[in-house]
């Protein structure tokens, strides 16, 4: 084969089979060595075909050489774009993957989840700190990770996180005021799980909040009585996909458009900020309230607002079932809920709003 990088040929691969068959130790380093070399000297001008023609040398190299060997492959392969993939990828579940999981562009989502789900610690360490990491290999790290792992993940600002993953961490933040605080400045953090993590946060998460956000300090949630109402408005904690959703929802209002009908729409396709902001503008109350009354442990709350907005079972239900999904906690005695609903008085329901308002406005203000 005639190249400008001089790629190896199919003589060379049956030199090096018998090499590798009849030499010693020393001689299958060597022949590493020179391969590699010959590779990465010529990497950016190398076919698709003669790339292969590497793969099935190097292919051939690992099942004969120590881990020794295998891991200064590993470490010189790792940064190159055209590596070749299979290499790449037994390597990647190799005890020397780390430089690969860590680096390497040849590993598609597929390669780092398998390696995710069957590998060591150290295994999922290395991933974690990947320039990028999609929502499915992250959804992975969080759920098998140990601490270190999950820490690393959050720390990643390449990383990306799906609803569920946002989820499992805000679950494991629990009593832990590092993960809390890293995972509650994640600016893609969604509304209803940033309020649940600060009904749950300490005095230590909220002033490190307060001092990531010096110019919005006075919108850091601070206790209010029990737990679950800790959680007033931070508008540091306001995505634009909240702030979207708050917007359709005032228009919807404004043009006489917003009803039951609606709420429920919102609340079956499990999308809370919508849900939180039609109920709140129906009750007549700030989004904050709502808010506050929304991600209580209990569902009171929620029914509370319906109660007062008009609502029917079905509808309170629906919203009901949609916090269940969203928090991944157990399930609401449903049944229970319906016996309670029924029987709430409207008046009652105005009068526990009215309460909920003069603690949000008798809160005290943060510490200056």
């Amino acid at each position: 084969m005639s190249s400008r990088s001089a790629a190896p040929s199919e003589n060379l691969l049956d030199e090096l089979q018998a090499t590798l068959a009849h030499g010693t130790v020393a001689r299958r380093v060597e022949t590493l060595r020179r391969v590699t070399d010959l590779f990465i000297n010529g990497a950016v001008d190398y076919s698709d075909e003669q790339i292969a023609l590497f793969d099935d040398v190097f292919q051939c190299l690992i099942r004969h050489i120590e881990i020794s060997a295998r891991a200064l492959l590993a470490n010189r392969l790792a940064p190159i774009d055209s590596a070749p993939p299979q290499t790449i990828r037994r390597l990647a579940l190799d005890d020397v993957a780390a430089p690969v999981l860590s680096q390497s562009n040849r590993l598609d989502d597929a390669a780092l989840i398998e390696a995710a789900r069957n590998k060591s610690q150290a295994h999922l360490l290395a991933i974690s700190t990947r320039k990028v990491l999609s929502d499915a290999v992250t959804d992975v790290l969080v759920m098998r990770g140990n601490d270190e792992v999950v820490q690393s993940t959050v720390d990643n600002p390449g990383a990306e996180f799906s609803e569920n993953g946002f989820t499992q961490l805000v679950g494991r933040a629990k009593g832990d005021d590092n993960l809390a605080t890293c995972v509650g400045l994640r600016p893609s953090l969604p509304r209803h799980l940033y309020l649940k993590l600060l009904a749950k946060a300490s005095e230590t998460v909220r002033r490190r909040l307060e001092v990531a956000h010096p110019q919005q300090a006075a919108d850091v949630p601070m206790a209010v009585g029990e737990a679950t109402r800790r959680a007033r408005s931070a508008r540091s904690a306001v995505s634009k996909q909240t702030a979207i959703a708050h917007a359709l929802v005032k228009s919807l209002y404004e043009d006489g458009r917003l009803d039951e009908s609606q709420v429920t729409q919102f609340a079956e396709a499990g999308k809370f900020d919508e849900t939180n902001a039609a109920i709140a503008a129906l009750a007549n109350v700030p989004v904050t309230i709502a808010e506050n009354m929304m991600i209580e442990t209990r569902a009171e709350g929620v029914m509370i607002l319906c109660k007062v907005s008009g609502m029917s079972w079905s509808t309170v239900r629906s919203i009901i079932i949609m916090r269940d999904d969203l928090s991944g906690g157990e399930p609401t005695d449903v049944q229970a809920c319906k016996d309670t609903y029924e029987r709430l008085r409207p008046s009652t329901a105005q009068q526990v709003l009215r309460f909920h308002r003069m603690q949000q406005d008798s809160a005290p203000a943060p510490a200056a």
